[in-house]
């Protein structure tokens, strides 16, 4: 069984919905790099094939996710699964929990020593976050990877990556298919390459003390910004930035009246649009065929993709460097404690 499964869930896109299924091998030069790089040093496709339609978000996708939690660092990749599913848990996004908590299940026996590194993820942080400085790039970095693959994963992913109908046992076996990827020290910066350097945002302040993370997300960021301006209207992304920044990440509740409201006051054209992109960035786990059908209506895959990632990764930026205070040598506050708005 345990062969079956590394096997599906290297290569299965089965549990992408809504865009077409882009398999291992096609695609062009940037699609086919990265789909090889995911399965090599991750092992797990389907999260980073949805964007596949759109090949820079599909990139940025894999920079953000690599570079902090796959990459080699100085934190363990056990500290980062936790950090993992805490920010998992608390976007209610199944897929990303059953795999995230196999995997640290697979990495450690002892989890207790992580609880405090996973409540700060899953509450946004207290008082005093329980990594150094020196660390934080790392934790905060996979934050936000998270809050934005959470939500990319509950609108285009089923609820679990295994095939249904499998025994029990098979959860334990999703851990073991893992660890051979998550065990391994990956050379940070390989990811690079696919997509061009870009300039450090204002809001990537807790990434400075680590060269890498920064670059990679800089670029990321710039990916999936230019993405949007081309495909993404104007009053849309304005709407949702205005919802964000009023929200300070509180669940919104079961209701989705509250993003028909907010959406309201966009012309006809943007109205599904406008719905969509709130729910992804506030309640992802709302997001049905219905919302989804509403914006399509003709519109092709890449639009969709370059939608959602956009409002993803606008939720994923305020939300992931969290509120709790980063200590510092001699107990003075870190410099990536002071977030600067977007």
């Amino acid at each position: 069984m345990g062969t079956f499964i590394r096997l599906a869930l290297r290569r299965t896109l089965n549990q992408i919905r809504h865009v077409a299924r882009v398999r291992p091998g096609r695609g062009g030069d940037l699609v086919v790099g990265v789909h090889r790089q995911v399965e090599t040093d991750f092992g797990l496709l389907a999260p980073i094939a949805l964007h596949t339609s759109a090949p820079a978000a599909l990139a940025a996708s894999w920079l953000m996710l690599r570079e902090s939690l796959v990459a080699a660092g100085l934190v363990a990749r056990s500290t980062k699964e936790a950090v993992a599913v805490g920010v998992s848990d608390r976007n209610r996004c199944p897929y990303c929990v059953e795999v995230h908590s196999a995997t640290l299940a697979a990495l450690t026996d002892v989890r207790s020593e992580l609880d405090p590194v996973a409540e700060w993820a899953r509450t946004g942080g207290g008082e005093t976050a329980p990594f150094t400085c020196d660390e934080a790039p790392e934790h905060i970095g996979t934050a936000v990877a998270f809050h934005y693959l959470n939500r990319m994963a509950s609108v285009f992913l089923t609820d679990s990556p295994l095939p249904p109908g499998l025994p029990d046992g098979a959860r334990q076996v999703l851990g073991r298919a893992m660890r051979p990827h998550a065990g391994q020290a990956h050379r940070p910066g390989r990811a690079l390459e696919f997509l061009p350097a870009a300039e450090p945002a204002a809001d990537l302040g807790w990434a400075a003390s680590n060269p890498v993370l920064s670059d990679a997300f800089a670029r990321a960021y710039q990916a999936i910004d230019s993405l949007a301006v081309r495909m993404v209207p104007a009053d849309v992304r304005a709407v949702v930035t205005d919802a964000l920044d009023a929200w300070d990440g509180t669940p919104v509740g079961l209701s989705r009246a509250w993003a028909y409201d907010q959406a309201a006051a966009l012309p006809h054209e943007s109205f599904a649009a406008g719905v969509l992109a709130l729910l992804t960035a506030k309640a992802p786990y709302q997001v049905d065929d219905t919302i989804v059908n509403d914006f399509r209506r003709g519109r092709p895959d890449a639009e969709l993709v370059a939608l959602t990632a956009w409002a993803a990764l606008a939720a994923a930026r305020r939300l992931g460097p969290g509120r709790a205070r980063v200590p510092h040598a001699g107990n003075a506050e870190c410099a990536c404690s002071a977030h600067q708005p977007l």
